[in-house]
């Protein structure tokens, strides 16, 4: 097996970061007609750009402890709900796809007038953000990949979603919150940081229910992104929650082990929303990969 480099995470790598140092920063934040649809964004800090894209079914918000510490440090985070999700609205001919959810991207950037970002995605914003590659690597100044994979759906993994899927249209969005934040949150961070789990699920019950199908459909038949990996040239980070039982860690060390340069970063105590769950040492990680590229 190749051998791949990890970042040390020791308590002290968080340091620098625990802290919410981005107050005071330009913050800007509404609605953007994209591609027929509303997108709200948030846009936060000057600097080098970071496109942050979420994962299912969640929104921006998902990232509302990244925004501070990177802002602190000189960044310009932006936040997107993509179609259906959030306070982002989809016009009822077009829910949502993966095509779709980049082209948002896409053009949420150009109305902001950013030509080049570090674009990170979660979950299935990894995929939007392999789509983003192939469409259009131009934009990248670099990639930030957390807990997601490249790999299309298994037989089983397509009938998780398509479960999904039916129960949202079923009985609501809010009713996938229990399936999804056993998953989402370890065990521990769910018995002992309430707040936490209530904060995803609140995020869960915004999203539409054409949004969740939607999604769900684009989890189910995403394409193999696996030949893709080889051909990124942007300096990429892989964030990966060592108790991540969605997409596990053996497959951030495929995604390591076929991108050229790339760096694992794994975070002992988090779950598949690790990014959420221990902001602190993601972003200390984001800053030290950042510096060491020169991405700043």
């Amino acid at each position: 097996m190749k051998q791949y480099r990890m970042l040390a995470l020791v308590a002290g790598l968080a340091a620098g970061s625990a802290h919410a140092g981005g107050a005071g920063m330009p913050m800007q934040q509404g609605m953007l007609n994209v591609n027929g649809a509303q997108i709200h964004y948030v846009s936060e800090g000057t600097g080098t750009p970071i496109l942050l894209l979420h994962g299912y079914p969640l929104s921006g918000e998902l990232f509302a402890r990244n925004r501070d510490a990177l802002t602190a440090a000189g960044y310009r985070v932006i936040t997107i709900d993509h179609r259906g999700y959030g306070q982002s609205v989809a016009p009822a001919g077009d829910p949502g796809s993966l095509s779709t959810y980049a082209k948002d991207a896409l053009g949420v950037l150009d109305q902001l007038n950013i030509p080049k970002a570090i674009i990170g995605g979660m979950s299935m914003g990894g995929p939007i953000t392999f789509e983003l590659w192939r469409t259009a690597p131009q934009r990248f100044l670099g990639m930030i990949l957390i807990d997601t994979i490249a790999n299309p759906a298994g037989v089983v993994e397509q009938h998780l979603w398509k479960g999904m899927a039916q129960k949202a249209s079923t009985f609501g969005p809010q009713s996938l919150a229990p399936e999804l934040l056993k998953d989402m949150l370890t065990g521990d961070t769910r018995l002992h940081r309430m707040a936490d789990a209530m904060f995803l699920t609140n995020i869960v019950k915004q999203a539409s229910v054409a949004g969740d199908v939607a999604g769900a459909t684009v989890l189910a038949t995403r394409p193999d992104s696996v030949p893709t990996l080889k051909t990124i040239t942007v300096p990429t980070l892989i964030l990966e929650g060592v108790e991540d039982t969605v997409y596990p860690p053996e497959f951030s060390v495929k995604l390591q082990q076929n991108i050229a340069g790339s760096t694992l970063v794994l975070i002992p105590g988090a779950a598949h929303a690790a990014i959420f769950e221990k902001a602190d040492i993601a972003n200390a990680a984001i800053l030290k990969w950042a510096r060491a590229h020169d991405l700043h």
